[in-house]
């Protein structure tokens, strides 16, 4: 697919920055709005009992993330940009096809992107954390304690441009297919990403998987991790957050799982629970006054 885009637009950066754009705002439009709007609008007490956060966030939080959202998404298509022109001009060894390699090459491409981007994004989302002038870069995001599926990309440019740029350095690195490079990208960390910020737990994988990081790991990051306090900056694999000592201690765990076990999550409390009306979301004047609740 991607081989034939850069046949369509040729050496056009621009146009191809503006499609990819398209491409990303519909999908990631689509996607967050979908589970938004069956986890926060259509709000139910079974689904509120897998909720991370008892709480909910305002309208105008929501908005915010949308926002930005929508301001990362031209920052988070440079890099996938970049490659495919640089692909176009012979300048990197991305591949299209599968009869060059094989798949028995292909496969082990997968998992060598796979993990070394997942420790890519663990590493500079760490040093977020812990390098002061990039903590002032990222803890934008950070604004966002009780996060949605619209928080996905919902940060500087500066973050988003970094975590893509695997998809330049890595074709140009070794030989790798394009089209299950940019894939793998979309469904494991855009795709994955949507989950992380969506705010609620399934039965399982659950908080306590020995190895995958789940929404609640990544909730529990947006509550309690700040400057120099890296808490789970992993992304998909734990094993990252293991080596460097950065796990939130089991024995405070607040999980929806531990919260049931500690007696919390009763019926009176989702009645005292505040449901903001998130239909002001539909309408222009909501979006158009700064002041607006």
């Amino acid at each position: 697919m991607l081989c034939e885009m850069s046949f369509w637009f040729g050496n056009n950066f621009l146009l191809t920055w503006f499609t990819l754009s398209m491409i990303a705002f519909v999908v990631l439009m689509l996607l967050s709005s979908a589970i938004f709007y069956y986890s926060y609008v259509r709000i139910t007490y079974e689904k509120w009992l897998k909720k991370s956060n008892p709480k909910y966030p305002s309208a105008s939080l929501v908005r915010l993330e949308i926002i930005l959202m929508v301001k990362g998404i031209l920052a988070g298509t440079f890099c996938p940009t970049l490659a495919l022109y640089l692909m176009g001009k012979q300048k990197l060894k991305g591949y299209c096809g599968i009869d060059e390699y094989g798949w028995k090459y292909l496969i082990a491409s997968f998992f060598i992107a796979w993990i070394s981007t997942d420790f890519f994004e663990f590493f500079y989302h760490r040093m977020g954390h812990t390098i002061d002038i990039l903590w002032k870069v990222h803890k934008s995001h950070h604004q966002f304690y009780n996060p949605t599926p619209f928080a996905v990309i919902a940060e500087d440019y500066v973050d988003q441009i970094v975590g893509a740029l695997p998809l330049v350095f890595i074709p140009a690195l070794i030989p790798i297919n394009m089209d299950l490079l940019f894939f793998q990208f979309a469904f494991f960390f855009y795709g994955y990403g949507v989950y992380l910020h969506w705010g609620h737990e399934f039965s399982y994988p659950d908080a306590h998987h020995p190895a995958i990081n789940t929404s609640f790991q990544h909730y529990l990051h947006h509550a309690v991790s700040t400057r120099n306090k890296p808490y789970h900056t992993g992304f998909f694999f734990k094993i990252w957050d293991q080596l460097f000592g950065s796990i939130y201690p089991n024995e405070k765990c607040f999980c929806v799982k531990c919260q049931h076990a500690q007696g919390y999550r009763t019926r009176e409390h989702y009645d005292n629970v505040e449901k903001p009306d998130y239909r002001v979301l539909l309408q222009w004047g909501f979006w158009m006054n700064s002041k607006s609740v």
